[in-house]
């Protein structure tokens, strides 16, 4: 029987935080220039401009965060078969499902986490992703209050973006965290030997 897990490509793991980081920062561009066109009743082509920039940017990061998500779900069945482990479509799926979005994809990085480690136990792992989850569950709704009680306050602006900021920075950190204990774990196992050719 051979090993299907695989040490998830180091470029996609770069890509995949790169992408995140350049989507938070475009935000923050996208933002800002959403909200002087709101205040300054200014032309919109320039904020639709950035608006159309952050939303290729914001696809792409999500488009490899889910393919690095994928692969580490297939690492951590394969590196704990009986953990609860949620099948591939509900991993990507969960996602896209309002409302259950909120809630549902965090504990699936958790069950990742814990079937690629046992040492992800320690609070280190499980802190770490309650702190991107709520910064990026914050920005969500700081941004909907804004929209609705404040639209163009810098106040609420600036609360969105470093919220944004926060949790982009953070879920890079899960990524690294989640793909150095599958790396660790994947180069302790033994690989199992090959049929004897008769």
């Amino acid at each position: 029987m051979t090993s299907t897990a695989r040490r998830a490509p180091r470029i996609l793991v770069r890509s995949a935080q790169l992408a995140i980081a350049v989507s938070a920062v475009a935000d923050v561009f996208r933002a800002a220039a959403v909200r002087d066109q709101y205040v300054d009743r200014s032309d919109a082509s320039e904020s639709g401009l950035i608006s159309m920039v952050f939303v290729y940017l914001t696809t792409l990061a999500i488009v490899l965060f889910l393919v690095w998500l994928t692969q580490s779900r297939r690492n951590a069945q394969e590196l704990m078969p009986g953990a609860a482990v949620p099948s591939r479509g509900r991993t990507i799926g969960m996602w896209f499902i309002p409302l259950v979005n909120l809630i549902v994809p965090r504990g699936i990085i958790l069950a990742i986490g814990r079937a690629s480690s046992a040492s992800w136990e320690e609070k280190r792992g499980t802190t770490l992703v309650n702190a991107w989850w709520a910064a990026w569950v914050g920005h969500g709704l700081v941004l909907t209050v804004a929209s609705r009680v404040a639209p163009g306050s810098m106040a609420f602006l600036v609360v969105e973006e470093a919220l944004m900021i926060a949790a982009a920075v953070l879920a890079g950190l899960v990524i690294e965290r989640i793909t150095a204990l599958q790396n660790a774990a994947l180069g302790a196992t033994v690989p199992a030997e090959p049929l004897a050719q008769a």
